[in-house]
């Protein structure tokens, strides 16, 4: 098994919070693996996987017998190498007489297994079957379209767990906004009965409407399977609970003086020091000497004409 030590300098300390369990997930790369024995249709459906999602991929291509997802002992193999890789996902093939053309895939949470779901593939069929005109292939790295069409998808809960597993190892990375334009391929997952999903991969033909949005059409371009429901175990509640954790679970750090009221929202306390007025120096302006100039000019043009009423009011009364 791998040996963890404690990171000593802060590069490896930075490189190991990366790989640690984040709030929000960005991406998940996903881990392809081939079991002690597989078939030529199941090694064709773990290329064609391998190709559709190449740049968030690690492929092993020798055999790995030690790997048994479902049996007890046989997931140590499993966390480590994706512990190794650093991959949220994985998809396991391997062939028997009683489960032909098996094919496990699973999610990881902090490098052990969430859950699983096992499938077996039938009338598979490669993207060498198909004929189409070349400009329609889609671009390296283009986000897809994802659509579920079926009413099992809801109301069995196999299914409602494949479709879950299958958004997040089809999606790639998770963005808020996105050019139109740049979208040029589907996948389309239809719920055929209670046990059984078709899922195809569609390139998208964008055509005139006469409005803003066009019109998409949709030109099957491969590879195409139907994926037969066997098993498939779900997380345990605690660790589903802690996988599931969101932002709002976490204890909001203490803001100070600053409180949350149910009717006016939040509050704030601002506190101002005293403001010693008499202590605060005055700037000297020409026009507050002028003023008093003025002031005090007035003042004594008024004494003076007081004075000489005063006067006269004296002679005449003399």
């Amino acid at each position: 098994m791998m040996k963890l030590k404690t990171p000593k300098k802060g590069k490896a300390r930075r490189e190991l919070e990366k790989r640690a369990p984040k709030l929000v997930e960005t991406g998940k790369k996903t881990l392809i693996l081939h079991g002690s024995k597989t078939s030529g249709v199941l090694n064709s459906v773990l290329t064609q996987i391998y190709h559709l999602k190449k740049e968030s991929s690690v492929r092993f291509s020798r055999k790995n017998g030690e790997v048994r997802p479902f049996e007890s002992g046989g997931e140590t193999a499993l966390e480590f190498f994706s512990q190794k890789t650093d991959c949220g996902m994985f998809v396991f093939g391997s062939h028997s007489k009683k489960r032909p053309d098996n094919l496990v895939l699973g999610r990881f949470y902090d490098h052990h297994i969430y859950d699983l779901m096992e499938v077996g593939v039938e009338n598979f069929k490669p993207v060498e079957s198909f004929k189409y005109d070349a400009k329609l292939a889609p671009k390296a790295g283009s986000k897809p379209f994802i659509a579920f069409i079926g009413e099992g998808f809801d109301s069995v809960e196999e299914l409602r767990h494949l479709k879950e597993v299958l958004l997040d190892l089809l999606r790639g990375e998770v963005i808020e906004n996105i050019n139109i334009a740049g979208i040029d391929r589907a996948y389309v997952c239809t719920a055929t009965s209670s046990n059984k999903v078709f899922l195809t991969h569609c390139a998208l033909r964008l055509k005139k409407s006469g409005t803003v949005v066009p019109r998409m059409e949709l030109i099957e371009i491969g590879p195409s399977m139907d994926f037969v429901v066997r098993r498939h175990r779900l997380p345990n509640e605690g660790l589903k609970k802690e996988a599931m954790r969101t932002l709002k679970d976490q204890a909001k750090k203490k803001v100070k003086n600053v409180s949350e009221d149910i009717i006016e929202g939040k509050i704030g306390k601002v506190y101002i020091p005293d403001q010693k007025v008499g202590e605060t120096a005055l700037p000297y302006k020409a026009k507050g000497v002028k003023r008093e100039r003025r002031e005090a000019k007035s003042k004594n043009a008024e004494e003076r004409e007081q004075a000489s009423k005063k006067q006269k009011e004296d002679s005449t009364l003399e």
